[in-house]
């Protein structure tokens, strides 16, 4: 089993507290994983297994708990002394008002730790966070990244045919388990039809899911280009599809909520302040991407631009996109109010390129460090400009 030390480090000092301690993903990328090994740490320190209450929302053996008064009784029947009880509720968006059981529990039982997870909306809602009044922590997890990847295969990081592998079917822990693309592509299309079936379509009610289909496709198809409401309605259009601009915004906000697709807002260099338009989106996991996507593949660019992307929001940083006067930065990355500007590109081999990348930098005044993370094996540096090899910088966390 792959420990996932990223995770564990970060939720390990909240362990004892009496914080809700809330973990949300995308389907399959791992929580459940997650609370098991949270759970065998916990039993390390000689906490009784009576103390430890897990329920899976997704077992049927817990179908009755999905009430949420018998929920909070069964969970309270079980509290009977002074110690620490630690409680985990896995998938817990499966029962109506779970929210209120919480904060039921977190406000009338003082010796216990409670751990949730989820896959959906309900997970990030503004009701959420207004009836646990601020005593939750939440942790994002997301898909393993390339160096999770290699240590759970066992691969070799630096073998181009491994991370294009990585790169073409994503990051989802069991998909890792099949060897041939039919049966990575069956188990990624039983992934993405539990997200759609069980919670956008559901949710939201649709009656037109191939329209829903259609406006996530065009969404993958313009991964990291300057998204236009416009553009999106026009080529519905032209397919017999008509859209308003209020429900078009609703399907794309189901995608986020759901962690299929992430907005990326821009940030102006020059006035320091983020921008609210002109977004761009890229996906959780490209397996999934790979799937809704029309042709054969992404442009190569664009793959690593969402690798890179997804492996600066795992290392916890705020990640927006850089605006210039005469052009943009790939990704603006902050964390402890330092910025890193950064670059991606497949290689710098021409000379064009290069140019094109590094003359990026060129509106830039501040002295915060500046990279090109590219394929290439040959160090490019100049400047001050640092280039980093790409699986250099996906396996050793570098910037």
């Amino acid at each position: 089993m792959l420990i996932r030390e990223n995770y564990l480090s970060k939720i390990r000092g909240f362990y004892d507290s009496d914080l809700v301690k809330i973990l949300v993903g995308i389907r399959r990328c791992g929580k459940s994983v997650i609370l098991e090994q949270i759970i065998d740490e916990i039993k390390e320190k000689k906490v009784k297994e009576d103390h430890i209450i897990y329920i899976n929302f997704e077992f049927i053996e817990f179908e009755d708990l999905k009430d949420y008064k018998k929920l909070n009784s069964y969970i309270k029947e079980k509290i009977i002394d002074k110690k620490i009880y630690y409680i985990f509720l896995d998938e817990v968006q499966n029962v109506d008002r779970f929210e209120d059981v919480v904060n039921s529990l977190r406000a009338s039982v003082k010796n216990i730790s409670i751990f949730i997870t989820g896959s959906n909306s309900k997970m990030l809602s503004d009701e959420l966070s207004t009836v646990l009044s601020g005593r939750y922590v939440l942790f994002n997890i997301n898909p393993l990244s390339y160096k999770e990847y290699i240590e759970l295969t066992k691969k070799d990081a630096y073998n181009l045919n491994n991370f294009w592998d990585y790169a073409n079917w994503g990051g989802l822990p069991n998909r890792c388990e099949f060897n041939n693309e039919i049966d990575i592509k069956n188990y990624l299309y039983s992934v993405f039809d539990s997200i759609i079936l069980r919670d956008i379509v559901k949710r939201l009610n649709l009656q037109d899911t191939i329209l829903f289909d259609m406006i996530l496709q065009y969404l993958i198809e313009t991964t990291g280009r300057e998204f236009s409401a416009e553009n999106i309605m026009n080529y519905l259009e032209k397919e017999y599809k008509k859209i308003s601009s209020e429900t078009l915004y609703t399907y794309i906000d189901a995608l986020c909520k759901a962690l299929i697709i992430r907005k990326v807002y821009r940030y102006d260099v020059h006035g320091k302040g983020v921008l609210k338009t002109l977004n761009k989106y890229y996906m959780t996991d490209l397996g999934i991407a790979r799937i809704k996507h029309n042709s054969d593949s992404f442009k190569n660019y664009i793959l690593l631009e969402n690798i890179v992307y997804n492996e600066l929001i795992s290392r916890n940083y705020d990640v927006y996109i850089g605006k210039t006067k005469n052009g943009e930065i790939d990704f603006i990355a902050i964390k402890d109010g330092i910025k890193n500007y950064i670059q991606v590109t497949y290689e710098l081999s021409n000379d064009k390129v290069r140019e094109r990348e590094f003359n990026a930098f060129k509106p830039v005044t501040d002295n915060y460090a500046k990279y090109v993370i590219s394929l290439d094996k040959e160090n490019y540096s100049k400047d001050g400009i640092i280039h980093l090899n790409l699986i250099d910088f996906l396996m050793k966390d570098s910037c």
